[in-house]
This record gives structure tokens, sequence and C-alpha cells, in this order.
């Protein structure tokens, strides 16, 4: 299925790929949305998105929630996984931990708990 840039003004971005038609009769027409793919592939360029979200972006925030009060990020919920990495006698050598990006307190991680999707930090804490 050929996917088409959603951007409002994409048309009348005059460029070669957009050109069609024979002699006599041009026109310029909106591009397919390429490999590179802007705003989660709807648009063929970033100016393509940002026209798009000039013409639509307050309605959007408005249909989906406009925030009224800031987001706080506390000390209990800045929890992620990390890594580190260092470079050591030409060999690269991986860290893993939970860090709590406020406190900085860490949480040793092996590479296969890092990488399992499902383990927790409440996993972590009761394993240390």
């Amino acid at each position: 299925m050929t996917k088409f840039c959603q951007g409002p003004l994409c048309h009348t971005y005059m460029t070669q790929d957009r050109k069609r038609g024979m002699k006599g009769d041009k026109y310029f027409q909106t591009r397919i949305v390429g490999k590179y793919g802007y705003g989660e592939n709807h648009f063929c360029t970033q100016s393509c998105w940002s026209d798009w979200w000039a013409k639509h972006g307050t309605r959007a925030i408005d249909h989906f929630g406009r925030l009224h009060e800031p987001i706080r990020l506390a000390p209990e919920n800045a929890w992620i996984k990390d890594y580190d990495y260092a470079y050591i006698n030409n060999d690269g050598v991986y860290t893993h931990h939970f860090t709590n990006k406020l406190t900085n307190e860490r949480i040793p991680l092996t590479e296969a708990q890092y990488n399992d999707n499902d383990y927790t930090l409440e996993r972590a804490r009761a394993a240390a």
C-alpha cells in the first residue's frame, strides 16, 4: 500500500521528484513517504511534518489532552535501566544497573536482567 506524505503543503514544494505529467501538462504532487519518513513515517520531510503541526497542532493537543499542571518526576518514579561503558585493555566493558536519575542511587544488574523487559525494580530490590 502506497503511503503518501500527510504534509498539507507537500505538493507545493517544487522539487523534481514531485513533478509529474507529460510536456505541456505538468503538475506537482504529494510525495510518497520514503524509508526516512518523519513523524512515525507519516511525512516525507521535517518541513512537511512542521507544516502539519502548524496547521493541526493546537487542535490535536486540545483533542488529546492539554496539560494544565506540570508533570513532576519524584525520586520514587525516577528509576531507569541504564548502563555504563568502559574501554579497558582494548575491550569494551558494560556495567548494567537501575539508576535513580534524581538521587543517583544504583542497583547493580546482570546483562540478562538488563535485557529482560519483565525484570522490574521491585525484583532487583528484593534480590539486593
